[in-house]
């Protein structure tokens, strides 16, 4: 599982919560919260990405065939 979450938040920032000095459940409250983090900006881009989608299927010009 830990090897998931670097893959997952990236090395860096996972480097980072592991250089803090913190206790083991502080640590997992960090962790939680970037991946609770992560899913918000997932789902805002999913989002994002259906109403552009929506809207150019909505203002779709038909095409003229020759």
């Amino acid at each position: 599982m830990k090897n998931d979450l670097e893959i997952k938040f990236g090395s860096v920032i996972y480097d980072k919560i592991n250089t803090v000095r913190m206790s083991e459940q502080e640590r997992q409250v960090a962790i939680n919260a970037m991946r609770d983090a992560d899913a918000i900006v997932d789902a805002i881009l999913w989002i994002s990405n259906k109403i552009e989608q929506f809207a150019s299927s909505l203002f779709l010009k038909p095409s003229i065939k020759h």
